[in-house]
Protein backbone atom coordinates (compact mmCIF):
# COMPACT_ATOMS: atom_id res chain seq x y z
CA UNK A 1 0.00 0.00 0.00
CA UNK A 2 0.82 3.72 -1.23
CA UNK A 3 0.42 5.88 1.46
CA UNK A 4 1.60 9.42 0.09
CA UNK A 5 0.21 12.82 -1.69
CA UNK A 6 1.64 13.55 -4.82
CA UNK A 7 0.90 17.28 -4.80
CA UNK A 8 3.01 17.94 -1.16
CA UNK A 9 4.93 15.34 -0.37
CA UNK A 10 8.55 13.73 -2.35
CA UNK A 11 9.45 11.34 -3.93
CA UNK A 12 12.94 11.04 -3.74
CA UNK A 13 16.16 13.13 -3.19
CA UNK A 14 18.01 14.45 -6.15
CA UNK A 15 22.31 14.13 -5.84
CA UNK A 16 22.32 17.76 -5.01
CA UNK A 17 20.17 17.10 -1.88
CA UNK A 18 16.85 18.92 -3.50
CA UNK A 19 13.56 16.96 -2.99
CA UNK A 20 11.98 15.39 -6.11
CA UNK A 21 8.44 15.54 -6.61
CA UNK A 22 5.86 13.55 -8.72
CA UNK A 23 5.68 16.87 -11.15
CA UNK A 24 9.45 17.63 -12.00
CA UNK A 25 9.22 13.94 -13.66
CA UNK A 26 5.24 13.30 -15.45
CA UNK A 27 6.11 15.10 -19.12
CA UNK A 28 4.15 17.56 -20.38
CA UNK A 29 1.13 16.99 -22.57
CA UNK A 30 3.40 17.86 -25.40
CA UNK A 31 6.28 15.33 -24.58
CA UNK A 32 3.46 12.72 -24.42
CA UNK A 33 2.19 13.92 -27.96
CA UNK A 34 5.62 13.84 -29.62
CA UNK A 35 6.11 10.35 -28.49
CA UNK A 36 2.91 9.43 -29.32
CA UNK A 37 3.38 10.38 -33.14
CA UNK A 38 6.43 8.99 -33.43
CA UNK A 39 5.82 5.66 -32.09
CA UNK A 40 2.18 4.90 -33.01
CA UNK A 41 2.43 4.64 -36.78
CA UNK A 42 -0.42 4.00 -39.04
CA UNK A 43 1.18 0.44 -40.56
CA UNK A 44 0.99 -1.34 -36.78
CA UNK A 45 -2.84 -0.76 -37.39
CA UNK A 46 -2.59 -1.97 -40.98
CA UNK A 47 -1.05 -5.16 -39.89
CA UNK A 48 -2.83 -5.92 -37.21
CA UNK A 49 -5.84 -5.97 -39.58
CA UNK A 50 -4.33 -7.86 -41.94
CA UNK A 51 -3.90 -10.83 -39.93
CA UNK A 52 -6.33 -10.47 -38.12
CA UNK A 53 -8.52 -13.82 -39.48
CA UNK A 54 -5.68 -15.69 -39.50
CA UNK A 55 -5.50 -16.68 -36.32
CA UNK A 56 -3.14 -18.22 -33.30
CA UNK A 57 -2.08 -22.26 -34.17
CA UNK A 58 -4.56 -23.17 -31.23
CA UNK A 59 -7.12 -21.68 -33.12
CA UNK A 60 -5.91 -23.36 -36.82
CA UNK A 61 -5.63 -26.71 -35.44
CA UNK A 62 -8.96 -27.03 -34.09
CA UNK A 63 -10.54 -29.67 -36.37
CA UNK A 64 -13.97 -28.28 -38.32
CA UNK A 65 -15.68 -30.08 -40.69
CA UNK A 66 -15.48 -29.43 -43.97
CA UNK A 67 -18.95 -28.95 -45.40
CA UNK A 68 -21.63 -25.97 -45.89
CA UNK A 69 -24.03 -27.32 -43.20
CA UNK A 70 -23.38 -27.64 -39.51
CA UNK A 71 -23.21 -30.93 -38.69
CA UNK A 72 -25.33 -31.43 -35.20
CA UNK A 73 -23.32 -33.49 -32.41
CA UNK A 74 -26.25 -35.10 -30.96
CA UNK A 75 -23.94 -35.72 -27.91
CA UNK A 76 -24.38 -32.20 -26.81
CA UNK A 77 -26.41 -31.26 -24.48
CA UNK A 78 -25.84 -27.37 -24.90
CA UNK A 79 -26.46 -27.31 -28.45
CA UNK A 80 -29.24 -29.07 -30.00
CA UNK A 81 -31.34 -28.98 -33.49
CA UNK A 82 -34.55 -27.28 -33.04
CA UNK A 83 -37.69 -28.45 -34.77
CA UNK A 84 -38.66 -24.90 -35.74
CA UNK A 85 -38.33 -26.23 -39.84
CA UNK A 86 -38.84 -29.37 -39.31
CA UNK A 87 -42.03 -30.25 -41.90
CA UNK A 88 -42.23 -26.78 -43.52
CA UNK A 89 -43.85 -26.67 -46.52
CA UNK A 90 -43.38 -23.93 -49.38
CA UNK A 91 -47.17 -22.69 -49.14
CA UNK A 92 -47.98 -21.18 -45.34
CA UNK A 93 -51.06 -23.41 -43.60
CA UNK A 94 -53.58 -20.69 -43.28
CA UNK A 95 -55.77 -19.76 -40.94
CA UNK A 96 -56.29 -22.02 -37.53
CA UNK A 97 -58.36 -22.26 -34.97
CA UNK A 98 -58.29 -24.20 -31.33
CA UNK A 99 -61.20 -27.13 -31.13
CA UNK A 100 -61.66 -29.07 -27.84
CA UNK A 101 -58.40 -27.56 -25.77
CA UNK A 102 -57.22 -28.18 -22.56
CA UNK A 103 -55.66 -25.28 -19.98
CA UNK A 104 -52.51 -26.02 -19.60
CA UNK A 105 -52.17 -23.68 -16.72
CA UNK A 106 -55.00 -20.94 -15.59
CA UNK A 107 -52.72 -17.55 -13.69
CA UNK A 108 -53.63 -14.26 -12.21
CA UNK A 109 -52.16 -11.41 -13.08
CA UNK A 110 -48.01 -10.22 -13.37
CA UNK A 111 -46.84 -13.67 -14.64
CA UNK A 112 -43.68 -12.56 -15.90
CA UNK A 113 -41.27 -13.89 -19.13
CA UNK A 114 -38.90 -15.08 -16.08
CA UNK A 115 -41.98 -17.44 -14.61
CA UNK A 116 -42.56 -18.62 -18.25
CA UNK A 117 -39.07 -19.13 -19.20
CA UNK A 118 -36.57 -19.06 -16.09
CA UNK A 119 -33.02 -18.30 -16.92
CA UNK A 120 -31.45 -19.42 -13.67
CA UNK A 121 -30.06 -22.58 -11.93
CA UNK A 122 -31.77 -26.03 -13.03
CA UNK A 123 -33.27 -27.63 -9.82
CA UNK A 124 -32.27 -31.59 -8.95
CA UNK A 125 -35.49 -32.50 -9.23
CA UNK A 126 -37.21 -30.74 -12.69
CA UNK A 127 -37.38 -32.23 -16.14
CA UNK A 128 -34.66 -30.71 -17.53
CA UNK A 129 -32.37 -32.28 -15.04
CA UNK A 130 -33.93 -35.52 -15.18
CA UNK A 131 -32.73 -34.80 -19.34
CA UNK A 132 -29.15 -33.73 -18.25
CA UNK A 133 -28.76 -37.10 -15.51
CA UNK A 134 -30.05 -39.57 -18.53
CA UNK A 135 -27.26 -38.50 -20.50
CA UNK A 136 -24.54 -39.03 -17.73
CA UNK A 137 -24.18 -35.03 -17.09
CA UNK A 138 -23.32 -35.14 -13.00
CA UNK A 139 -25.69 -32.29 -11.28
CA UNK A 140 -22.65 -29.88 -10.65
CA UNK A 141 -23.17 -29.42 -14.21
CA UNK A 142 -26.31 -28.60 -14.86
CA UNK A 143 -25.44 -25.16 -15.26
CA UNK A 144 -28.57 -22.66 -15.99
CA UNK A 145 -31.52 -22.45 -18.20
CA UNK A 146 -29.83 -19.16 -19.56
CA UNK A 147 -26.20 -21.35 -20.63
CA UNK A 148 -28.32 -24.09 -22.14
CA UNK A 149 -30.99 -21.94 -24.28
CA UNK A 150 -29.63 -23.29 -27.75
CA UNK A 151 -31.02 -26.65 -26.54
CA UNK A 152 -34.51 -26.74 -27.12
CA UNK A 153 -35.08 -30.02 -25.41
CA UNK A 154 -34.25 -28.42 -22.19
CA UNK A 155 -35.36 -25.12 -22.63
CA UNK A 156 -38.94 -26.85 -23.07
CA UNK A 157 -38.60 -28.75 -20.03
CA UNK A 158 -37.93 -25.22 -18.42
CA UNK A 159 -40.85 -23.84 -19.84
CA UNK A 160 -42.77 -22.44 -16.92
CA UNK A 161 -40.49 -24.32 -13.88
CA UNK A 162 -40.25 -21.37 -11.95
CA UNK A 163 -40.35 -22.34 -8.38
CA UNK A 164 -42.57 -19.53 -7.87
CA UNK A 165 -45.22 -19.70 -10.49
CA UNK A 166 -48.54 -19.98 -8.75
CA UNK A 167 -51.34 -21.70 -10.77
CA UNK A 168 -54.88 -21.73 -10.07
CA UNK A 169 -55.24 -25.67 -10.74
CA UNK A 170 -53.13 -26.65 -7.88
CA UNK A 171 -55.12 -24.89 -5.72
CA UNK A 172 -52.60 -22.75 -3.45
CA UNK A 173 -49.76 -24.80 -3.75
CA UNK A 174 -46.49 -22.87 -5.60
CA UNK A 175 -44.57 -24.59 -7.78
CA UNK A 176 -43.76 -25.64 -11.53
CA UNK A 177 -47.26 -28.25 -11.56
CA UNK A 178 -50.30 -28.59 -13.19
CA UNK A 179 -52.84 -30.70 -13.41
CA UNK A 180 -53.74 -32.68 -16.14
CA UNK A 181 -57.63 -32.58 -16.49
CA UNK A 182 -59.14 -35.80 -17.70
CA UNK A 183 -56.87 -38.06 -15.11
CA UNK A 184 -56.54 -35.01 -12.68
CA UNK A 185 -53.03 -36.04 -12.51
CA UNK A 186 -50.64 -33.80 -10.86
CA UNK A 187 -47.35 -33.59 -13.05
CA UNK A 188 -45.04 -31.44 -13.72
CA UNK A 189 -45.90 -28.98 -16.44
CA UNK A 190 -43.72 -30.14 -19.27
CA UNK A 191 -45.11 -33.99 -18.36
CA UNK A 192 -48.87 -32.63 -18.07
CA UNK A 193 -48.34 -30.65 -21.84
CA UNK A 194 -46.39 -33.95 -23.28
CA UNK A 195 -49.46 -36.42 -21.78
CA UNK A 196 -52.21 -33.92 -23.73
CA UNK A 197 -49.62 -34.03 -27.01
CA UNK A 198 -49.67 -37.69 -26.86
CA UNK A 199 -53.73 -38.00 -26.37
CA UNK A 200 -53.64 -35.64 -29.56
CA UNK A 201 -55.00 -32.35 -27.65
CA UNK A 202 -54.29 -28.98 -27.84
CA UNK A 203 -53.85 -26.56 -24.88
CA UNK A 204 -54.34 -23.18 -23.80
CA UNK A 205 -53.60 -20.53 -21.47
CA UNK A 206 -56.31 -18.54 -19.25
CA UNK A 207 -54.05 -15.11 -17.36
CA UNK A 208 -54.65 -11.70 -15.71
CA UNK A 209 -53.15 -8.80 -16.09
CA UNK A 210 -49.32 -7.90 -17.51
CA UNK A 211 -48.95 -11.59 -18.91
CA UNK A 212 -45.87 -11.70 -20.35
CA UNK A 213 -44.00 -8.59 -18.52
CA UNK A 214 -40.27 -8.39 -17.81
CA UNK A 215 -37.45 -8.83 -19.91
CA UNK A 216 -38.50 -9.36 -23.22
CA UNK A 217 -36.90 -13.36 -23.51
CA UNK A 218 -37.68 -14.92 -26.83
CA UNK A 219 -37.67 -18.64 -25.14
CA UNK A 220 -41.02 -16.82 -23.09
CA UNK A 221 -42.70 -17.57 -26.14
CA UNK A 222 -40.42 -20.27 -27.65
CA UNK A 223 -40.73 -22.77 -25.07
CA UNK A 224 -44.88 -22.48 -24.63
CA UNK A 225 -45.03 -23.02 -28.57
CA UNK A 226 -42.86 -26.35 -28.18
CA UNK A 227 -45.20 -27.72 -25.26
CA UNK A 228 -48.27 -27.52 -28.06
CA UNK A 229 -50.11 -24.34 -26.60
CA UNK A 230 -52.15 -22.63 -29.20
CA UNK A 231 -53.74 -19.81 -27.27
CA UNK A 232 -53.13 -17.74 -24.90
CA UNK A 233 -56.23 -15.71 -23.58
CA UNK A 234 -55.83 -13.03 -20.83
CA UNK A 235 -56.42 -9.36 -19.62
CA UNK A 236 -53.84 -7.65 -21.04
CA UNK A 237 -50.10 -8.83 -22.38
CA UNK A 238 -46.73 -6.88 -22.66
CA UNK A 239 -46.10 -5.51 -26.08
CA UNK A 240 -43.01 -7.05 -26.89
CA UNK A 241 -44.33 -10.61 -25.15
CA UNK A 242 -47.49 -10.13 -27.53
CA UNK A 243 -45.44 -10.02 -30.81
CA UNK A 244 -42.89 -12.53 -30.13
CA UNK A 245 -46.41 -15.40 -29.05
CA UNK A 246 -47.78 -14.29 -33.05
CA UNK A 247 -44.15 -14.74 -34.04
CA UNK A 248 -44.45 -18.17 -32.66
CA UNK A 249 -47.45 -18.71 -33.82
CA UNK A 250 -49.50 -19.15 -30.71
CA UNK A 251 -52.66 -16.72 -30.98
CA UNK A 252 -52.82 -13.73 -28.10
CA UNK A 253 -56.55 -13.25 -26.98
CA UNK A 254 -58.10 -10.48 -24.22
CA UNK A 255 -60.93 -11.01 -22.38
CA UNK A 256 -63.03 -7.69 -22.46
CA UNK A 257 -62.88 -4.78 -20.13
CA UNK A 258 -64.55 -5.57 -16.84
CA UNK A 259 -64.18 -8.80 -18.05
CA UNK A 260 -61.77 -11.99 -17.05
CA UNK A 261 -61.77 -15.90 -15.99
CA UNK A 262 -63.26 -15.47 -12.62
CA UNK A 263 -65.91 -12.97 -13.80
CA UNK A 264 -67.31 -15.29 -16.68
CA UNK A 265 -66.82 -18.11 -13.82
CA UNK A 266 -64.21 -20.17 -16.04
CA UNK A 267 -62.48 -22.71 -13.99
CA UNK A 268 -59.66 -23.90 -16.27
CA UNK A 269 -61.08 -27.72 -16.76
CA UNK A 270 -63.45 -26.79 -19.41
CA UNK A 271 -62.65 -27.32 -22.98
CA UNK A 272 -62.02 -24.36 -25.06
CA UNK A 273 -62.91 -23.81 -28.87
CA UNK A 274 -61.81 -20.76 -30.33
CA UNK A 275 -63.64 -20.11 -33.75
CA UNK A 276 -61.46 -18.28 -36.23
CA UNK A 277 -62.24 -17.19 -39.85
CA UNK A 278 -61.45 -19.90 -43.01
CA UNK A 279 -59.48 -17.17 -45.11
CA UNK A 280 -57.08 -14.81 -44.09
CA UNK A 281 -58.75 -12.19 -45.66
CA UNK A 282 -61.94 -12.46 -43.17
CA UNK A 283 -59.00 -11.75 -39.75
CA UNK A 284 -58.58 -7.99 -39.21
CA UNK A 285 -56.49 -6.85 -36.89
CA UNK A 286 -58.47 -6.53 -32.86
CA UNK A 287 -61.77 -8.40 -34.61
CA UNK A 288 -64.04 -9.94 -31.90
CA UNK A 289 -63.44 -13.70 -31.54
CA UNK A 290 -65.78 -16.09 -29.92
CA UNK A 291 -64.31 -18.56 -27.32
CA UNK A 292 -67.00 -21.29 -26.57
CA UNK A 293 -66.54 -24.09 -23.59
CA UNK A 294 -67.95 -27.69 -23.49
CA UNK A 295 -70.28 -26.57 -20.91
CA UNK A 296 -72.33 -24.31 -22.60
CA UNK A 297 -70.20 -20.97 -21.82
CA UNK A 298 -69.83 -18.53 -24.77
CA UNK A 299 -67.79 -15.16 -24.09
CA UNK A 300 -66.21 -12.90 -26.86
CA UNK A 301 -62.64 -11.86 -26.87
CA UNK A 302 -60.48 -9.38 -28.91
CA UNK A 303 -57.82 -10.69 -31.24
CA UNK A 304 -54.59 -9.16 -30.45
CA UNK A 305 -53.26 -8.84 -33.83
CA UNK A 306 -52.94 -4.94 -33.52
CA UNK A 307 -51.21 -4.66 -37.11
CA UNK A 308 -52.22 -6.74 -40.82
CA UNK A 309 -48.08 -7.65 -40.52
CA UNK A 310 -48.22 -9.41 -37.80
CA UNK A 311 -51.47 -10.88 -38.24
CA UNK A 312 -49.46 -12.12 -41.70
CA UNK A 313 -46.88 -13.33 -39.17
CA UNK A 314 -48.80 -16.18 -37.31
CA UNK A 315 -50.48 -16.96 -40.63
CA UNK A 316 -47.21 -17.39 -42.45
CA UNK A 317 -46.27 -19.64 -40.54
CA UNK A 318 -43.08 -17.97 -38.86
CA UNK A 319 -42.96 -16.10 -42.25
CA UNK A 320 -41.66 -19.07 -44.39
CA UNK A 321 -42.84 -18.02 -47.19
CA UNK A 322 -40.14 -15.42 -46.98
CA UNK A 323 -37.51 -18.01 -45.30
CA UNK A 324 -38.52 -20.77 -47.81
CA UNK A 325 -37.96 -18.49 -50.73
CA UNK A 326 -34.83 -17.65 -49.63
CA UNK A 327 -33.52 -20.70 -49.43
CA UNK A 328 -34.64 -21.85 -52.66
CA UNK A 329 -32.71 -18.73 -54.14
CA UNK A 330 -29.55 -19.10 -52.13
CA UNK A 331 -29.45 -23.05 -51.33
CA UNK A 332 -31.70 -24.76 -54.57
CA UNK A 333 -33.63 -25.88 -51.58
CA UNK A 334 -30.44 -28.15 -50.78
CA UNK A 335 -31.11 -28.25 -47.54
CA UNK A 336 -33.95 -26.71 -44.85
CA UNK A 337 -32.20 -27.38 -41.53
CA UNK A 338 -29.06 -26.30 -40.33
CA UNK A 339 -28.74 -23.92 -42.53
CA UNK A 340 -25.05 -22.51 -41.42
CA UNK A 341 -22.70 -21.32 -44.88
CA UNK A 342 -19.06 -21.53 -44.10
CA UNK A 343 -18.33 -17.90 -44.84
CA UNK A 344 -16.35 -17.72 -41.77
CA UNK A 345 -15.01 -19.89 -38.62
CA UNK A 346 -16.15 -19.07 -35.12
CA UNK A 347 -15.02 -21.73 -32.29
CA UNK A 348 -17.31 -22.18 -29.43
CA UNK A 349 -16.46 -24.10 -25.94
CA UNK A 350 -18.99 -26.41 -25.59
CA UNK A 351 -19.41 -26.36 -21.86
CA UNK A 352 -18.85 -29.53 -20.90
CA UNK A 353 -15.34 -31.66 -20.29
CA UNK A 354 -13.39 -32.35 -23.81
CA UNK A 355 -16.05 -30.99 -25.85
CA UNK A 356 -14.33 -27.85 -27.76
CA UNK A 357 -16.26 -28.15 -31.36
CA UNK A 358 -15.69 -25.50 -33.80
CA UNK A 359 -19.22 -24.18 -36.18
CA UNK A 360 -18.44 -22.55 -39.31
CA UNK A 361 -21.27 -20.11 -39.13
CA UNK A 362 -22.52 -16.95 -41.11
CA UNK A 363 -24.40 -13.91 -41.03
CA UNK A 364 -27.41 -16.45 -41.99
CA UNK A 365 -27.40 -18.14 -38.33
CA UNK A 366 -30.61 -15.78 -37.94
CA UNK A 367 -32.43 -18.69 -40.44
CA UNK A 368 -32.55 -21.02 -38.11
CA UNK A 369 -34.43 -18.50 -35.98
CA UNK A 370 -36.90 -16.29 -38.35
CA UNK A 371 -38.16 -13.15 -37.21
CA UNK A 372 -40.47 -13.28 -34.56
CA UNK A 373 -38.99 -16.23 -32.65
CA UNK A 374 -35.69 -14.06 -31.27
CA UNK A 375 -36.37 -10.64 -29.87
Amino acid sequence: MVDIDFETEPIGTGKDGKKIFFRDIWPSNKEVAEVVQASVLPDMFKATYEAITEGNSMWNELSVASGTLYEWDPKSTYIHEPPYFKGMTMSPPGPHGVKDAYCLLNFGDSITTDHISPAGSIHKDSPAAKYLMERGVDRRDFNSYGSRRGNDEIMARGTFANIRIVNKHLKGEVGPKTVHIPSGEKLSVFDAAMKYRNEGRDTIILAGAEYGSGSSRDWAAKGPMLLGVKAVISKSFERIHRSNLVGMGIIPLCFKTGEDAETLGLTGEELYTIELPNSVSEIKPGQDVTVVTNNGKSFTCTLRFDTEVKQDDLFSSFKSRVVMSIIKDEFGMAGGVGLFQSRRDIAIRDQEPDQTIRKRVSPRDSFLYPKGLLQ
